[in-house]
């Protein structure tokens, strides 16, 4: 199984779904799903968009990738506007995020 054959198999798992329910929701075959899943079958783009839309994730989480951190200044100018309050929410929610992402696919 390859990196992206288990990310989608911890990714359908963790959301309950099937190969079946998730070979419906894309209008494939279980088969396709299952050699993804086993890295015998590459996945096209149109295939990936759809597994972020099921998996609530994005094209590039799915694929591993690092994000883009060219918004990074305009992050840090527009957080350093906002007050503490809204500030320690903020920071709470990207620890959330985080955990729920890591928890994701550790299991």
């Amino acid at each position: 199984m390859n990196e992206l054959g288990t990310r989608l198999k911890k990714a359908r798992e963790y959301l309950g779904l099937t190969q079946d329910d998730v070979a419906k929701l894309m209008g494939v075959s279980r088969v396709i799903i299952t050699n993804i899943e086993a890295g015998t079958r590459k996945v096209s783009a149109e295939e990936l968009s759809k597994f972020s839309k099921i998996y609530g994730w994005t094209m590039e989480e799915l694929l591993g990738g690092e994000k883009e951190e060219k918004n990074i200044p305009m992050f840090a100018r527009s957080f350093g506007e906002l007050s503490e309050e809204d500030q320690e929410e903020i920071i709470n929610l990207i620890k959330f995020k985080k955990m729920y992402k890591d928890k994701k696919f550790s299991e």
